[in-house]
């Protein structure tokens, strides 16, 4: 297989899309602005939903499914949350088309009484359910989630990273008291940073929006920020306390034990798609995608070789108990025997397509007791034998979890930065990555570092260095550093 990626060092937005095209992971549709996910992208998004999906269920959470249409008077019942998403709503206005000359139009006779608005998300039509569900404090916490897909009109569009059209879930929580609800929405952060890091190998650094970055309607936004090898930021999930403005919106009540009415407090939290823009661009190198094994669709993939039907007969003999012993260990491996495609155009195939570990198997190894292992994150062969073979396999599979995870890690920490003066934030940003930097704490001082360095605050971080200092723009009192970098 000829190279078709290009190079990350050369045109990075070009490498991204090169990676998506020859993994077969998404194409273009003929709708601007959406994907059309193929099974190897939608296998690694099965992944990491059942990953998550287990992790909700742990913490509490039962899956609920509400309407893709919203009614327009609804959107209009919480005015933040209508601001923030009014320029990205698709709207429908008729029910149905006619037949004209062959072709179809709309009906104008099928006006709609009320538009209905292409859930954006669904916070709106969630709680005016919850009205209908909650009377009492015995009828609290409620915790659902739902896995959905959502619309928002992006103008500029990008595969995974940005789409007029992409998956995701959201959760959407109901509490007697703010402190429960603050508590779930921490606790909630957290399950994202425990994914993040230990199921995507993807180090990120958790922490609260500014007001200016608040999500529509939220009384807090917190986040996970990750750091991809081109030293641009990726918001990889949020997590917000709502208060109780959906609450009031939705006039949601409940009676408490001493039989005084008060509003519901509410959280939700949310990611999507944009993982898998993330995942390929935390890990990716210039051979194609890189996958950790714990989300990899397929683990381990091995390839027989062989000249006749013979050996090809003898290698999967030989192999076919290994292969067994790896299903036992619940490890993912796939016996590619296709007869139309050269062992060298398989092992770049599946090179691009991100497997960990790929085997090669012929009639020398079968006489010898062998196998050949290659690693794809580090690109290392070796020639282990096949005696222990499916042990070491599955330590290997921890061993470059962590490795990808450490790599990251260590990618992420050289290209972290502080800087003390503006001048010296101006120049450092120029070459990317994160920069801790004093912030006076005002939208006039942050508007002003967005418009001439196109850096924003990704968050105030909730762990590390809280001591107060300067700003570094306008000189005055600085509660700590804040974490800004350029972003997607």
């Amino acid at each position: 297989m000829a190279k078709r990626i290009t190079n990350r060092a050369d045109d990075y937005s070009q490498w991204y899309l090169d990676i998506v095209k020859e993994a077969k992971l998404a194409d273009h549709s003929p709708v601007r602005g959406c994907m059309v996910i193929r099974p190897n992208g939608f296998a690694i998004w099965e992944n990491m939903k059942s990953a998550l999906d287990n992790m909700f269920k742990e913490t509490g959470h039962e899956n609920a499914y509400f309407p893709l249409f919203i009614p327009k008077s609804f959107l209009s019942k919480e005015a933040q949350h209508v601001e923030g998403f009014a320029k990205e709503c698709a709207v429908v206005t008729h029910s149905r088309l006619k037949s004209v000359d062959g072709g179809v139009e709309v009906d104008p006779e099928s006006r709609l009484d009320e538009e209905l608005i292409v859930r954006p998300t669904s916070e709106t039509i969630i709680w005016d359910a919850y009205r209908n569900w909650i009377q009492s404090y015995r009828d609290l916490p409620i915790l659902i989630n739902q896995w959905a897909n959502v619309v928002r009109w992006e103008m500029r569009t990008r595969l995974f990273l940005r789409t007029m059209e992409f998956l995701w879930q959201e959760g959407h929580t109901a509490h007697a008291s703010e402190e429960e609800a603050v508590a779930e929405t921490l606790q909630m952060l957290e399950v994202y940073r425990t994914f993040a890091e230990e199921f995507m190998a993807m180090p990120v650094v958790t922490g609260v929006k500014t007001p200016s970055e608040r999500f529509a309607g939220a009384v807090d936004t917190y986040c996970i920020e990750s750091l991809m090898q081109d030293g641009k930021a990726l918001q990889a999930g949020t997590s917000h306390f709502l208060g109780q403005n959906f609450a009031k919106a939705f006039d949601v009540k409940f009676q408490d034990a001493d039989g005084e009415h008060k509003y519901v407090w509410a959280s939700s939290w949310g990611v999507s798609t944009r993982l898998i823009g993330g995942l390929i661009m935390t890990h990716s190198d210039d051979h194609g995608l890189v996958l950790p094994p714990k989300l990899a669709p397929t683990q381990v993939v091995v390839v027989p070789i062989y000249r006749s039907d013979e050996e090809r007969a003898d290698v999967k003999l030989y192999i076919a108990p290994l292969i067994a012993e790896l299903k036992k260990k619940n490890v993912s491996v796939k016996l590619d025997d296709r007869d139309n495609f050269k062992p060298g155009w398989k092992f770049a195939e599946h090179e691009a397509q991100g497997v960990p570990i790929r085997l090669a198997v012929g009639p020398r190894d079968v006489e010898n007791g062998n196998l050949e292992l290659a690693r794809r994150d580090t690109l290392e062969k070796n020639i282990i034998p096949m005696e222990g073979a499916a042990s070491h396999i599955e330590e290997l599979l921890i061993t470059i979890q962590d490795d990808l995870f450490a790599a990251a890690k260590d990618r992420r920490d050289k290209q972290t930065k502080q800087a003390d003066s503006y001048d010296e934030f101006k120049k450092i940003i120029e070459d990317g990555g994160f920069i801790y930097a004093h912030w006076d704490g005002t939208a006039e001082t942050e508007a002003k570092i967005k418009e001439e360095t196109k850096a924003t605050i990704r968050c105030i971080p909730l762990e590390g260095d809280k001591t107060p200092g300067k700003c570094m723009v306008s000189g005055n009192k600085s509660a700590q550093r804040v974490l800004f970098a350029r972003s997607y």
